[in-house]
């Protein structure tokens, strides 16, 4: 590494490019599947519904209409949202993230791929700045920022810019101790170390290995927090070492940084066997992996080794760009109130990351049921099955990530709140009204695609079953019934 060009992060760049590129390809295909019941023009909140709104109400002075000054930037600002235009729209980036994935923009100038990344980071900016409560989500933000980082990586035939690389760096630094600060400043749980006594058994979706990791002892469970904190506090600062490597002969700040890196891919690596956080785990997994500086591999040599003047203005000017764009989240992650997953521009860069500050302690879970007869009271009532949540007692949970299962997702924030939120209300008719697109979300529709008479919900108390337990029945989760929480609700006929 020199003061412009990185050479011996080759490799880092090759996986950083490519595999942003998948995180994409998985993103554009989660929406594809998930947007139109959801927020399409029939979903349980219109996109359609949210634009009209801001239409009307931003209106200056004079009665002329300002352009979607309340909402971020979105291309349905300008272009009439449809749910075909939507499914346009995911196809092209679907098609763009496989390019890149195949590496055949980086085969041209750097712009190409830089164009590539930026329609990307564009395209998906456009959905979620519609997306509402469904895409209220840390990693999506994450996945803007990297996107829009990544254009800026350059092609093949150039090393990959120091300052680019360096920002990176400083992605990492903030996602991880940001979360790290954000425990220590959260619940009790994190300092007296017993928050992952609960948290794998108590996280929005467990996994395949959820249940095993709750029952691991103890002791190993206050070895988890405590290497959690390390790994997220201190070990983050030392991801910039080899930036002493301009001035300390050697390899020892190359190996630092690349051991920091490790750590941090390492941790993360346990969240991917233990739970489904969407995209976030394997997205610090990608640009963990910008601090492992190999020397040798696939480094451009000779006259095309040196980066292009225009090259390194367009680079220096984006490190410009992140120096003004950094002080409110540097502030941020000394502040008192630290903001959690916050973004300080509209175009979502230089953010602010964290999760999980609290753990809950129980796991209380919202259960939709239904039932064909007249009379509720007395009626036989039989459950919606979700494709990533405890229902089933035997099943064993399933492994979706990096996919990301909204719908699910959204049905654990339920019981954390006061009352529920209006998309579930919708989301009940839809099912009293056997809505096909709607149902398609779901892993089990006990009435095959008819409608029901009736449906309600319903509150358990959901824990991991011991071991014993598990011989004596097969169950993997035991439960109990707390209330009714909704209904019966049904439709006029």
């Amino acid at each position: 590494m020199d003061g412009f060009s990185a050479g011996d992060f080759e490799f880092a760049r090759q996986v950083l490019q490519r595999g942003i590129a998948i995180l994409y390809l998985v993103a554009f295909v989660s929406t594809l599947n998930q947007f139109r019941p959801l927020l399409g023009e029939r979903g349980l909140l219109p996109a359609p519904e949210l634009l009209a709104w801001a239409r009307r109400v931003e209106v200056r002075s004079d009665g002329k209409a300002r352009a979607g000054r309340l909402l971020r930037p979105t291309l349905f600002r300008w272009v009439r949202y449809t749910d075909r235009r939507l499914t346009a729209l995911c196809i092209g980036g679907i098609t763009v993230a496989a390019a890149l994935l195949a590496g055949l923009p980086q085969l041209g100038p750097p712009v190409v791929p830089m164009i590539a990344f930026l329609l990307l980071w564009l395209a998906y900016m456009s959905i979620t700045n519609i997306g509402q409560t469904f895409y209220a989500f840390g990693w999506e933000m994450l996945l803007l920022e990297a996107g829009f980082l990544a254009a800026f990586l350059g092609s093949d035939s150039q090393p990959p810019p120091t300052v680019v690389i360096v920002l990176f760096w400083w992605l990492v630094f903030r996602l991880e101790f940001g979360a790290g600060m954000i425990k220590i400043r959260g619940g009790r749980e994190w300092r007296d170390l017993t928050a992952l006594m609960y948290h794998h058994e108590t996280q929005p979706m467990p996994g395949p290995l959820s249940r095993q990791a709750h029952l691991l002892p103890r002791w190993f469970h206050r070895a988890e927090v405590v290497g959690n904190h390390v790994a997220q506090l201190i070990v983050p600062w030392f991801l910039f070492a080899p930036i002493l490597g301009l001035w300390i002969p050697g390899p020892v700040p190359a190996v630092i940084g690349a051991t920091a890196a490790a750590v941090v891919i390492a941790t993360q690596l346990w969240l991917i066997a233990t739970g489904n956080f969407a995209w976030l785990n394997w997205a610090t997994v990608v640009i963990a992996v910008s601090a492992i500086g190999i020397p040798g591999i696939g480094t451009p040599s000779g006259p095309a080794a040196a980066l292009p003047l225009y090259w390194l203005i367009v680079t220096s000017a984006v490190g410009v760009l992140y120096v003004v764009l950094s002080w409110p989240a540097l502030r941020n992650l000394f502040a008192h109130r630290q903001l959690m997953n916050a973004s300080f521009n509209r175009w979502q860069l230089a953010n602010a990351y964290g999760a999980f500050g609290t753990v809950t302690r129980e796991r209380i879970e919202i259960v939709v049921e239904g039932t064909m007869d007249e009379e509720p009271d007395a009626a036989s009532w039989r459950e919606y099955g979700l494709k990533g949540k405890p229902g089933d007692l035997r099943r064993i949970p399933r492994q979706f990530a990096p996919y990301h299962l909204r719908l699910d997702w959204l049905m654990w924030f339920l019981p954390l709140g006061h009352s529920l939120d209006d998309w579930f209300t919708t989301f009940l008719v839809a099912l009293l009204e056997a809505d096909r697109p709607t149902l398609r979300l779901l892993a089990d529709d006990p009435f095959d695609g008819e409608r029901p008479r009736w449906v309600r919900a319903v509150s358990y108390h959901y824990r991991f079953s011991t071991r014993a337990e598990y011989r004596r029945n097969r169950r993997r989760w035991v439960r109990d019934r707390r209330r009714d929480v909704l209904g019966p609700i049904g439709l006029r006929r």
